[in-house]
């Protein structure tokens, strides 16, 4: 084994998980999951069979990941925020056939407590604030708030707001790096 796991975390036969990564307290992995390297599954974690987690994931505390989810690489999921795979879910009528495809794209952020409409992409480096709902797709670095998510921002890959001035560029305070907008997109621009 190329992972840590604790003794109370249940990881079925055929689940796949890379190198240095963390299973904490009572994590279950199903089966055909496959985890990147670097992953941190937090206490009481859920990992679907149709799960695809890339490298450097951080899944913290009270997370399901259902199936039909995909979390590509350095995506933060914050405590008890929420996935769904159904759109209308009814308790009497089967629809495992009708689950839908979520995508969340390399460095997103997804607070604490959102939830997580099925069918959506979330872009890279988007940040999801704690609480929000999202229901449809959100550009790269979008900052989302709100229930339903309204846009209020754009975010730096570095994880601070942008101040965008009026000819639509920002620099990042932190890394120096420099984006501008361009319609209803964020780009930073390689220097």
């Amino acid at each position: 084994m190329n992972h840590y796991q604790h003794p109370s975390a249940i990881v079925d036969e055929g689940a796949q998980i890379g190198k240095d990564s963390r299973v904490w307290h009572f994590v279950h992995v199903c089966s055909g999951a496959r985890i990147g390297a670097g992953v941190s599954l937090g206490q009481n974690v859920f990992v679907g069979n149709r799960v695809v987690i890339g490298d450097r994931c951080k899944i913290q505390n009270n997370v399901s990941v259902y199936d039909n989810v995909t979390l590509e690489e350095g995506v933060f999921c914050g405590p008890s925020m929420v996935f769904t795979n159904v759109y209308n879910p009814r308790s009497l009528i089967e629809r495992k056939d009708q689950y839908r495809d979520t995508l969340v794209k390399k460095g997103a952020t997804l607070g604490a407590n959102c939830t997580i409409v099925c069918g959506v992409t979330i872009g890279e480096f988007a940040f999801v604030g704690a609480g929000a709902v999202i229901n449809k797709d959100v550009p790269a670095y979008a900052l989302m708030v709100g229930v339903p998510a309204k846009q209020i921002g754009w975010m730096s890959e570095f994880g601070e707001q942008l101040d965008v001035s009026a000819n639509g560029q920002a620099i990042c305070s932190h890394t120096g790096a420099t984006y501008v907008v361009r319609g209803n997109f964020l780009e930073k621009l390689d220097v």
